[in-house]
């Protein structure tokens, strides 16, 4: 018998109508935090209730956002992270089978309705969603057929299926490994050859899946994906030195040098500050001045000042180093504002205006008070403005004025 779900009126339902948002990225974001804050909130003293709402919501997310401008990633980011909290949400619920089927029905209407397509990292999920393995086990025998054809390199038969992922996260669930790997045998399309990973993985073969995903590296396939992926393998061995060696620096990769050797430092406690610095620079040569803040993070000065000398450094980033430094370590603070005003000079940094570069100055002579050497800064000062050809003549010029000023 089916059982049907909890009552209740949900905020978000009214605001996220189709094409609710018009482009503007930014109000569509806050709407979908809010939602998720909603169903978080409701996760707390009633599961089902939530992933009743969790469902509704992801049926109607994409036709509210078919509009919005997605250009910057950021509502696609939004999107990705509701996502995994949802299916958390819905996996955990302790809900009834005919409900879940129920649910897991509504989803995949969606799912297959996804035009832009928003909510296409569902199918990823969806031997979690399953939950039952024998449910997820005739998840799989329902999309199986599709999904060979799918995956078929006879034109005659090759068909687009939104389930595929679906298919092999079912398969997946349901400890259909063998079946899973002879489905992919021949395949050479990256997040389907992961499956194969996962399920050699699954099956305890952690050494042979390592080279199998090693195998797929290509042009159409994701090298930190790959990176990552292996990581976790040998991790989950407890072979930690040897995840460092072979793919601890590129899989933790993020949008900042800094947080790129936080995540790296995070994950590696046994590994040396200086170490992980001194490897990372090693796979990014040519952007040493670009490790600056991570150094100076780990408090690293010398190491810090090394590598803004290096290469281009930010010359903002340095400037701000001089001002913060200023009393607690002054003769750090006097080699980044030096090196900030060779930047500078050189013509580094965006959008420079004259006001950064007096700063950075009036940082740099601040900090060389503190160490008594105020008339050495300024005679090295003079000595970056004398070799400075085919500098930048605006810094130049402010310059020059700010030392010939009594």
């Amino acid at each position: 018998m089916m059982v049907k779900p909890p009552k209740h009126k949900w905020a978000f339902r009214a605001r996220f109508r189709r094409h609710a948002f018009g482009w503007r990225s930014q109000q569509a974001i806050k709407r979908v935090k809010e939602a998720i804050s909603e169903i978080k909130q409701v996760a707390r003293s009633d599961g089902v209730l939530a992933s009743e709402g969790a469902v509704l919501f992801l049926e109607k997310l994409s036709p509210a956002l078919e509009q919005v401008d997605s250009s910057s990633g950021a509502i696609g980011s939004a999107v990705n992270h509701a996502i995994v909290t949802l299916v958390g949400i819905i996996a955990s619920a302790p809900a009834a089978r005919s409900l879940r089927e129920a649910w897991l029905e509504r989803l995949f209407a969606a799912h297959a309705a996804d035009a832009i397509p928003y909510i296409e990292q569902l199918a990823d999920h969806w031997g979690e969603l399953c939950v039952l393995p024998d449910l997820a086990s005739a998840w799989a025998d329902r999309l199986l057929d599709t999904t060979r054809s799918a995956l078929s390199h006879d034109s005659a038969r090759h068909v687009y299926f939104h389930g595929t992922p679906a298919c092999l996260s079912a398969l997946l669930a349901a400890k259909r490994y063998d079946e899973l790997l002879e489905l992919l045998r021949d395949e050479n399309f990256w997040p389907h050859q992961r499956w194969a990973v996962q399920a050699l993985v699954a099956q305890g073969k952690k050494a042979k899946a390592i080279r199998y995903a090693e195998g797929c590296r290509g042009q159409w396939a994701s090298d930190i994906d790959i990176d990552q992926l292996c990581e976790g393998i040998l991790r989950s061995a407890g072979l930690n030195d040897e995840a460092y060696a072979r793919y601890g620096l590129r899989a933790n990769r993020r949008g900042t040098y800094l947080a790129w050797y936080r995540a790296v430092a995070r994950k590696y406690p046994n590994k040396s500050a200086e170490g992980i610095l001194k490897d990372l620079v090693a796979i990014s040569p040519g952007e040493e001045g670009k490790w600056f803040a991570a150094a100076k993070h780990a408090e690293l000065f010398d190491m810090a000042i090394e590598l803004a000398n290096r290469s281009p450094c930010a010359p903002q980033t340095l400037s701000r180093a001089a001002r913060d430094f200023s009393q607690s370590n002054p003769a750090f603070a006097v080699e980044a504002g030096v090196a900030s005003l060779r930047w500078f000079i050189a013509g580094r940094g965006y959008e420079v205006t004259g006001a950064e570069v007096l700063d950075a100055y009036s940082f740099t002579l601040a900090a060389a008070g503190h160490t008594g050497r105020v008339d050495a800064t300024v005679a090295r000062v003079r000595k970056l403005l004398a070799n400075s050809r085919g500098s930048d003549e605006f810094v130049t010029r402010v310059l020059i004025d700010r030392l010939s000023t009594p």
